[in-house]
């Protein structure tokens, strides 16, 4: 992974709202948000989480579809995880410190 692309995905985590957008849809896993419903449950207005979901879109920490008359959002797990292997991909020179990869069925 380029080491742009990892600056451009810390920075699109690096404000308050959207690393609990992101932890959100981590959580929601595969199924995403709609921006309604990350709107009432973390209490933000619309046009606040809108600029927001913007920029973690377009720093690929989220996908967007279209589901009927819905807007889904959904964490890029694939992306994310790529960020994480960059980051940690020299560990302890390769030592007994690093930590396996948790397998998940989220890596989409």
């Amino acid at each position: 992974m380029e080491e742009s692309l990892v600056v451009q995905a810390l920075g699109g985590l690096a404000h308050p709202l959207r690393l609990k957008v992101f932890r959100a849809l981590v959580i929601s896993g595969p199924r995403g948000l709609t921006p309604g419903v990350m709107q009432e449950g973390l209490g933000v207005p619309g046009t606040t989480l809108s600029f927001h979901l913007k920029e973690m879109t377009n720093a690929g920490l989220v996908t967007v579809e279209r589901s009927s008359r819905n807007i889904v959002y959904r964490a890029a797990f694939a992306h994310f995880n790529q960020v994480l292997a960059y980051l940690t991909a020299n560990c302890c020179e390769g030592g007994a410190c690093a930590i396996e990869p948790v397998s998940s069925n989220c890596d989409r």
